[in-house]
C-alpha cells in the first residue's frame, strides 16, 4: 500500500524548522503499520535534514559551519540572479539531502531518542516550501 500527502510549509528565511509532528501525523494517519517513509522537498535552495532535536544550538552550530563554508555574495558564484544568497542556496542544498527515509513500524517512525525531522531553509528570504510525503509498506 502507497500513501502520499504535500506539506506546504511557509519558512521565516534561513534556517531550519522542525516538521517531525507533521511526518509523524501523516504516517499515523496512512494506515501502514510496517514500510518505509520517504520525504522529499521540491526545491533546489532547502533541504531536508535528520539532525538533533535536543539542543537548538546543534542547528545553530550548523548554520554557522555553512555560512563559514559557502558564504553568501562570494565572487567566485556567476549565478547571482535572485540575489547574493542565491548561489550559496544551491550550493548548501547539494551538500544536504533533498530527501529522507526513515522506517516505520506500529505506524510510528523509528526516529532515534534524539532526532529529528527538519526543513532547512538556505535562502535569507521567507519561502513557501512543498515536501511530498511518501508512506508505503503494509
Amino acid at each position: 500500500m502507497v500513501k502520499q500527502e504535500t506539506l506546504i510549509i511557509r519558512t521565516s528565511g534561513r534556517g531550519s524548522q522542525e516538521i517531525s509532528s507533521q511526518v509523524i501525523e501523516c504516517v499515523a494517519s496512512s494506515g501502514i503499520a510496517q514500510g518505509l517513509c520517504n520525504i522529499f522537498i521540491q526545491h533546489t535552495s532547502a533541504s531536508l535534514m535528520l539532525c538533533e532535536n535536543a539542543d537548538a544550538s546543534v542547528r545553530a552550530d550548523l548554520e554557522t559551519f555553512m555560512t563559514r563554508l559557502v558564504p553568501d555574495g562570494d565572487r567566485m558564484f556567476r549565478h547571482v540572479a535572485e540575489g547574493p544568497d542565491d548561489m550559496p542556496a544551491h550550493v548548501r542544498s547539494i551538500l544536504t539531502d533533498s530527501s529522507l527515509t526513515i522506517p516505520l513500524n506500529e505506524s510510528r517512525c523509528l526516529l532515534g531518542t534524539w532526532q529529528g525531522i527538519y526543513l532547512w531553509e538556505h535562502r535569507t528570504q521567507p519561502h513557501t516550501r512543498k515536501i511530498i510525503i511518501t508512506v508505503y509498506g503494509e
